[in-house]
């Protein structure tokens, strides 16, 4: 069985103080997101604004940065750099959960696919009030 590696995005909301990444987001989406992503992948990152992909352990200051204020050239170069990462981190075949927006996972996919890895968004198309009870119907074990 293929290694199964989630993708998380970062949040608005965070603690005011440095913490370990996967602490500093305190948004109910991001611990939606998380647990889905500890519960159905073995190994999780987080695609943050300002650092691009982040080991959840990984100690960050809080920041204010989006992909969704940024020009495209801005996010290319964003993208460029989560790309170099995952091809350092990725297990060859992994399968690649995106539990991220659009913006966050636009220019990573088809790159991801071209690498071999398989993609799935379990929550695409969803609004992150959809996104959100639609996780909390998985945590249930509701289909």
């Amino acid at each position: 069985m293929n290694t199964r590696v989630a993708l998380v995005s970062c949040v608005k909301s965070k603690q005011s103080s440095p913490a370990a990444a996967r602490d500093l987001y305190t948004s109910t989406l991001f611990h939606a997101l998380r647990g889905y992503a500890e519960a159905h992948a073995d190994v999780w990152y987080i695609l943050s604004a300002e650092h691009g992909l982040l080991e959840p352990d990984a100690q960050v200051a809080p920041y204010e940065r989006t992909l969704n204020k940024m020009k495209k050239d801005e996010r290319l170069a964003w993208a460029d750099g989560v790309k170099k990462k995952l091809m350092q981190v990725l297990p060859t075949g992994a399968e690649v959960i995106f539990l991220a927006g659009v913006r966050y996972r636009s220019d990573l996919v088809q790159f991801l696919h071209d690498h071999g890895f398989s993609v799935s968004i379990p929550l695409e198309g969803l609004s992150f009030g959809k996104q959100l009870q639609r996780l909390n119907q998985l945590a249930m074990g509701r289909q």
